[in-house]
C-alpha cells in the first residue's frame, strides 16, 4: 500500500513544472489532491488531467505570498475533505541575475515574498491539520541553490537557504514535541522547467530592463543544465515522501555539488567563479 494511497495532499504551484508533475504522481498513487497556483489556466488543466487519473480534487487561485489567503485556503481545504495529510509547498520564481550592488530591493522583496514567506505560511497555516491528521507530512522545495552560494543570485539562494534551515527547524520541533508529523526538505537539480524563462518573461511584461547576458544565462541553463524531466523529479520526491527520507536530493548534479560542498566549503566559491567566468566566455 502506497503511504500516499488515500491521503490528502496540498501542492501549491500545481499548474506547471514540478508542481504539475507532483499532482500527477500522486495521483497516479491515489492521492486526494488540493492543488493552487496563481495561474488558473495551468492550474485547471492539471487539475483535469489529475481527474483524469482518478484523482479528487480540489483548486483554487491561490497567491502563497498572501498570507490571510493561505490561511483561509488551509481551513478551506480541511472543511472539504475532513482532514489534511500532507502539504508539497512547491511555490517558486527564480530571482534576478545580478549581482548583489546591481540587485533592487524590489527583488529581494518578490523572491523572498514567494520562495521563503510562501514556504512559511504554507507550512504554519496546515501544520495544526497535518498534526490533527495523525501521520502528517511536511514537503518543502528548497534547491541545490539551498547549499550552493551562486554569484549572481544572491535573492534566490537566501530564499532557498531559508527554506532548508526552516524546514530542519520544523523537522526538530515535530521530533521534540513527539507530534505524527514528518519533515522533509528537497533539494531539486537541473530540473527541466520553465521557471528561468518565466522570470525574464515577467520582467519584460513590467517593463524591467532584460541584459543580453541575462538571455545567454537562460540559454545555458536551459539547453545544457536543466535536464531532468519534472516527472522523473517528482517520481523521486514522492519515493522520498514514501521513505520517510527527512532530506530528498534530485539527480546526480544535486548530489554531485552537495559532496563539492561539503568537500571543499572554502574552495567551492572561487571554483564557481572561474566556471562561470568560463560559461561567459562562451557566450561571447
Amino acid at each position: 500500500m502506497s503511504s500516499v494511497a488515500g491521503k490528502v495532499a496540498v501542492v501549491t504551484g500545481a499548474a506547471s513544472g514540478i508542481g504539475r508533475a507532483l499532482a500527477f504522481e500522486l495521483a497516479r498513487r491515489g492521492a486526494r489532491l488540493a492543488l493552487c497556483d496563481v495561474d488558473e489556466r495551468g492550474l485547471a488543466e492539471t487539475a483535469d488531467r489529475a481527474g483524469a487519473l482518478g484523482a479528487d480534487v480540489l483548486t483554487a487561485r491561490l497567491d502563497v505570498g498572501d498570507r490571510a489567503a493561505v490561511l483561509a485556503h488551509a481551513d478551506e481545504v480541511a472543511a472539504h475533505f475532513g482532514v489534511v495529510h500532507q502539504v508539497y509547498n512547491n511555490a517558486g520564481i527564480s530571482g534576478g541575475g545580478g549581482t548583489v550592488l546591481e540587485t533592487d530591493w524590489e527583488v529581494y522583496d518578490r523572491v523572498l515574498r514567494v520562495n521563503l514567506f510562501g514556504v512559511l505560511h504554507g507550512t504554519k497555516a496546515f501544520l495544526p491539520h497535518l498534526v490533527a491528521s495523525g501521520d502528517g507530512h511536511v514537503v518543502n522545495i528548497s534547491s541545490l541553490n539551498g547549499y550552493l552560494a551562486q554569484p549572481g543570485l544572491s535573492a534566490y539562494c537566501t530564499s532557498k537557504f531559508g527554506v532548508r534551515g526552516f524546514t530542519e527547524t520544523v523537522r526538530g520541533e515535530m521530533l521534540a514535541a513527539g507530534h505524527p508529523v514528518r519533515v522533509s526538505v528537497v533539494h531539486p537539480g537541473g530540473v527541466r522547467t520553465n521557471i528561468a524563462n518565466a522570470s525574464l518573461q515577467e520582467a519584460e511584461e513590467r517593463g524591467l530592463e532584460v541584459t543580453e547576458e541575462q538571455r545567454a544565462r537562460v540559454r545555458t541553463y536551459d539547453e545544457k543544465l536543466l535536464r531532468m524531466p519534472a516527472e522523473q523529479a517528482a517520481t523521486i520526491i514522492v519515493d522520498g515522501v514514501e521513505a520517510g527520507r527527512p532530506r530528498i536530493l534530485v539527480g546526480n548534479d544535486a548530489k554531485a555539488v552537495d559532496r563539492l560542498v561539503r568537500l571543499l566549503p572554502r574552495l567551492y566559491p572561487a571554483l564557481l567563479v572561474r566556471l562561470e567566468r568560463r560559461v561567459q566566455r562562451s557566450w561571447g
